[in-house]
């Protein structure tokens, strides 16, 4: 396994692991890497200082809090509280797949009852809906085989 710092379009940073450059090479292609900040699939690498370790240091002297967490237990952290969320998702809201940009105007101008949905959305579709003024959010969705 592997550890990358990610940068969006947007500017935001991310930690993400792969088994080997050539997966993310794969993924960021299909774009089925998403920022976790913003949603964004438009990633790149961003420059990451190697983390090397020094002989005769005892990393546990080192005062225990979030930032210094090793990357592993970070990444773990927060697939745990992604995938808690897309139950909670599941289990309150209409999964209306390609449909959400459509169903989402229907709602926002209540042409339709007004419920939780969930689905996909382009980039561009997203914009269009922001611009519109309609309230929704951009959640990273990752497979439930993903490790």
């Amino acid at each position: 396994m592997i550890v990358f710092d990610l940068r969006c379009d947007k500017g935001h940073v991310f930690e993400a692991w792969f088994k080997d450059n050539a997966a993310f090479v794969r993924q960021r292609k299909r774009r089925q890497i998403g920022c976790a900040e913003c949603g964004s699939t438009i990633i790149d690498k961003a420059p990451m200082a190697p983390r090397i370790a020094r002989a005769g240091k005892n990393d546990d002297a080192q005062p225990k809090s979030y930032a210094n967490e090793p990357a592993a237990t970070r990444a773990a952290e927060l697939m745990k509280e992604l995938t808690e969320l897309r139950t909670h998702i599941e289990k309150n809201c209409d999964y209306v797949g390609s449909r959400f940009a459509e169903e989402a105007r229907k709602i926002h101008y209540n042409e339709a009852k007004k419920r939780n949905i969930y689905g996909e959305a382009s980039d561009a579709e997203a914009a269009e809906l922001s611009d519109e003024g309609v309230e929704f959010s951009r959640v990273p969705w990752f497979s439930r085989r993903d490790a």
